[in-house]
């Protein structure tokens, strides 16, 4: 089963990995991580990494590739690490945005480690809203040279991971001006510290913004441009230019220069769906081996994971992240084609993958976020300890709601994609192939067995080319009544969000029913749990759409009956299998790094040998009682004799 998650060669490096990591001590956290300081964890992590850098031909793997962030993950965990965006947006953009020259300069140098790189994009006034950057680049056509600035405090960059302590270079996103004329935001290269000293350089205000919910061991950082000169050379100029005598050349699509974004939505599919693999493991391991209350009386105490309300609750979890791993992997095949397609002068497939991630990100980190917290209060008290570690899991997925684009404003951007393919299709005209069920004509559905996957699809079909076409209709209507495209868009943007979802739901249901099909094993165990996987998939989210479904009688309430019952009886198929379905993700004790789910079920113990290894503990009577609550006491006893 693992090597169906991850594929053969990465599950066998996964695996190669964990056994080199175990056996080297230099490798292993320098205490427990819940109770460092955030300069400790820093510190930490800094000395992990030149560790991991010093060993990459031990590892067998480098930065860049999947296998990497497993490394990253056994040795120093999910909470960041100074070299975290140098990998997955510095490289990227520099990479796939930079001309020749540019990555001959820098591209060797970063990816040996020589210089620490970051992607700087969002302000303190602006996120998702790329065209209203306030950093700007006025070019100086006598010097051949930009001058970058931040006008204003909310043009301050904000939020940028690795720019507060660790990096030396940023990708600065600014808006471009010639002549006086803004032409839009572009990415530019600026070095913000000595190389040698790493103390920042002249016209550069750089740190840490401070602690967040979590990601503590990431120096989030902030960055003032105070007209910073950078040579013409160092805008990434693969695609869009400037010439030397000032002249501007067009990318050859709007949204090319959105590839390091883009190259981050791909990816994090999976690193949502192995954050949520983390918690469905703890919560699956820790139901196994919690005993509380009778199913029978006087049957004595049962595992809570036999109780059909915990199944209900992290059984369908547990489905979700295996299909998001499925999905995940089609969201990067459909990267992978459009970075080749770009290459050959082929820009066709960058609107489908820009509406594609847009979707995905949105729904799959909202999802998420709702299925961790459900492991967690499955937990009980427990789980509310940072020994189960799901206040991490949390703190750390929950950030991808809004980093890389807001959800919100990432559902209407598929939206658009969604309204112009419904014109599209209404005037008989061509569509993506990731579009053509909007061509269905199918009214009523002709379920009468759940165990028909075919029609279950169908059923996600009818639910998305309805919702697709009713916020389309009412779209129109509002214009048809006088108001503006701006204001008919705004009035219909509740209904336009609820489209992108459901158009996301048949994606990730489509390509998990795809994957089962796909899989040949000799092993039928492998099969049937993965079909049944799939099956409470389909299920579960159907009766979770109901409403669509009854709304124009395109299901009966008996199907939905039918629907509802096979979730209660897939609940009770899977039962034997899950603790093993949780295993086959192969997370390490070392890199769960969580009491409740340790593999060998013995979690009182180490929760005690947790508690007392706080350093609150080290003490019987801390200073603060004995400075100020001991004196108050004594005081009232006094008062008292009075």
């Amino acid at each position: 089963m693992a090597r169906l998650v991850y594929g053969r060669q990465l599950a066998e490096k996964r695996r190669k990995i964990t056994e080199y990591v175990q056996r080297n001590p230099v490798l292993h956290d320098a205490g427990e991580q819940a109770f460092m300081t955030r300069e400790e964890k820093y510190d930490d992590a800094a000395r992990k990494t030149s560790e991991i850098f010093r060993r990459l031909d031990e590892f067998g793997t480098y930065p860049g590739e999947e296998s990497f962030a497993h490394v990253i993950n056994e040795v120093i965990g999910i909470d960041g690490y100074p070299l975290a965006l140098q990998h997955v947006m510095f490289l990227p953009a520099l990479l796939g945005q930079g001309d020749e020259q540019l990555k001959a300069k820098y591209a060797a140098r970063a990816q040996r480690g020589e210089i620490i790189g970051t992607y700087a994009q969002t302000e303190m006034g602006h996120g998702t809203n790329l065209r209203a950057l306030e950093t700007t680049a006025h070019y100086d056509k006598k010097t051949q040279e930009f001058v970058i600035n931040s006008p204003t405090t909310s043009s301050i960059k904000w939020w940028p991971g690795n720019l507060g302590k660790s990096s030396s270079y940023a990708i600065v996103a600014a808006q471009l001006h010639i002549d006086g004329k803004a032409i839009g935001p572009h990415n530019f290269l600026v070095q913000l510290r000595c190389e040698k000293t790493h103390q920042p350089l002249k016209g550069i205000l750089v740190g840490d913004i401070g602690p967040k919910i979590s990601y503590n061991t990431t120096d989030n950082g902030f960055l003032k441009l105070d007209h910073v000169r950078i040579p013409r050379e160092q805008m990434l100029m693969k695609h869009a230019k400037v010439l030397p005598d000032g002249t501007y050349v067009k990318p050859p699509h709007a949204k090319i220069g959105y590839g390091a974004m883009v190259h981050v939505r791909s990816h994090m599919i999976r690193a949502q769906a192995h954050m949520l693999a983390m918690a469905i493991t703890i919560a699956i391991r820790y139901s196994a081996i919690r005993r509380q209350g009778e199913i029978r009386n006087g049957g004595g105490e049962v595992k809570i994971l036999d109780y059909q309300t915990q199944q209900h609750r992290l059984f369908p979890q547990l489905a979700r992240t295996y299909a998001y791993f499925f999905a995940g992997a089609e969201v990067v095949a459909l990267y992978q084609k459009t970075l080749e397609k770009i290459d050959e002068g082929d820009v066709t497939l960058m609107t489908d993958l820009h509406a594609v991630t847009s979707g995905m990100k949105a729904v799959v980190s909202f999802e998420t976020g709702n299925a961790i917290e459900q492991c967690r209060m499955a937990c009980g008290g427990h789980g509310y300890s940072a020994a189960s570690r799901f206040p991490e899991i949390y703190g750390v997925q929950i950030g991808g709601c809004t980093y890389e684009g807001e959800n919100m404003v990432m559902l209407l951007q598929l939206a658009r994609y969604l309204m112009k393919a419904a014109d599209q299709c209404q005037k008989g005209q061509k569509l993506s192939p990731l579009l053509e069920y909007l061509k269905g004509k199918e009214k009523k559905s002709r379920l009468s067995d759940a165990e028909d996957r075919e029609k279950l699809v169908k059923a996600f079909e009818y639910v998305s080319r309805s919702v697709v076409f009713r916020a389309h209709e009412r779209l129109a209507a509002l214009q048809k009544s006088g108001m503006s495209a701006e204001a008919a868009w705004q009035a219909n943007a509740v209904e336009m969000t609820r489209a992108s979802r459901a158009h996301t739901r048949l994606f990730i249901a489509q390509a998990f029913h795809q994957k089962v099909l796909s899989v040949k094993t000799a092993d039928r165990k492998i099969n049937n749990v993965l079909d049944q996987l799939c099956a409470l998939f389909l299920n579960y989210e159907l009766l979770d759409m109901s409403h669509y479904l009854l709304e124009d009688q395109y299901m009966t309430t008996k199907q939905i009956g039918i629907i509802r019952e096979n979730v209660y009886r897939l609940l009770k198929d899977l039962r034997p299998n899950v603790v093993s379905l949780v295993d086959s993700f192969e997370i390490s004790d070392r890199e769960l790094r969580s009491v409740l789910g340790r593999r060998d079920g013995n979690v009182y113990d180490n929760l005690l040998k947790w508690a007392q290894s706080n350093p609150l503990n080290k003490e019987d009577v801390l200073p603060g009682f004995k400075t100020s609550l001991q004196p108050m006491m004594a005081r009232a006893r006094e008062a008292s004799k009075l």
